[in-house]
């Protein structure tokens, strides 16, 4: 049973991984490399300057797409894992395409969509709260959302249903650390675009791997069955 949960996990993963490495090149790093020259604006004169700050950042793009390209890789591998172990507890039926989608859906609400609704993406230059506290609201939030989405969609008694509801909203009642002081270098412009570049990105790379793991989750199952 373990071969066919590590081989469901490893190629869906890396097939949402390569998708998401593809959409961040080509649309999240730019805006990333864009925010960054707010940041060196002080210390750039004049043309020659100019140039070399460019090169930098053709330099930083690439060496930046092939790190991101392997976090990506573990991150689709762990989340891959998350989802064939919990296809064990609970094998989707029927339909492949509408189990894949509404998991990918779970687990982007799970771990990108609720902790963004108080930690929202933001770019270089932009003031944050201390990061212990923002990892821990962030894990709370994610251990929260994810047991109040099971509550309100696995199983059937209404008591246990509120409870669920009121475990998601918890973390937005308590609300997200934030810094003492909203400071960004980059125009508020720049910032949209990055946030919705990333909500985007993060949507196609779970509802790809929803659908990816659960067809395979599911032909495994058939050929060993």
């Amino acid at each position: 049973m373990f071969i066919p949960i590590l081989r469901t996990a490893a190629i869906a993963g890396l097939l949402a991984a390569l998708l998401l490495t593809l959409l961040q090149a080509l649309w999240v790093t730019p805006l990333i490399l864009n925010a960054e020259t707010y940041e060196n604006r002080a210390n750039v004169f004049g043309m020659s300057a100019q140039l070399a700050t460019e090169a930098q950042a053709a330099d930083n793009f690439w060496g930046r797409t092939a790190g991101t390209a392997l976090a990506n890789a573990a991150m689709g591998l762990g989340y891959g894992l998350i989802l064939s172990g919990l296809y064990l507890l609970r094998r989707p039926s029927g339909s492949g395409l509408l189990q894949g989608v509404a998991w990918g859906l779970a687990g982007y609400t799970v771990f990108f969509a609720a902790p963004s609704l108080g930690l929202l993406p933001e770019l270089p230059g932009t003031a944050t709260a201390e990061l212990s506290a923002r990892q821990h609201w962030w894990l709370g939030t994610t251990l929260a959302t994810a047991a109040g989405l099971a509550l309100l969609f696995l199983q059937a008694r209404r008591l246990l249903q509120m409870l669920g509801l009121l475990l998601l909203m918890l973390p937005h009642w308590l609300g997200a650390p934030q810094p003492a002081l909203a400071v960004s270098l980059a125009p508020e412009v720049l910032q949209t675009q990055f946030r919705v570049a990333t909500l985007i990105c993060n949507a196609l790379f779970w509802l790809l791997l929803g659908i990816s793991s659960v067809y395979l989750f599911q032909r495994s199952m058939e050929d060993n069955g």
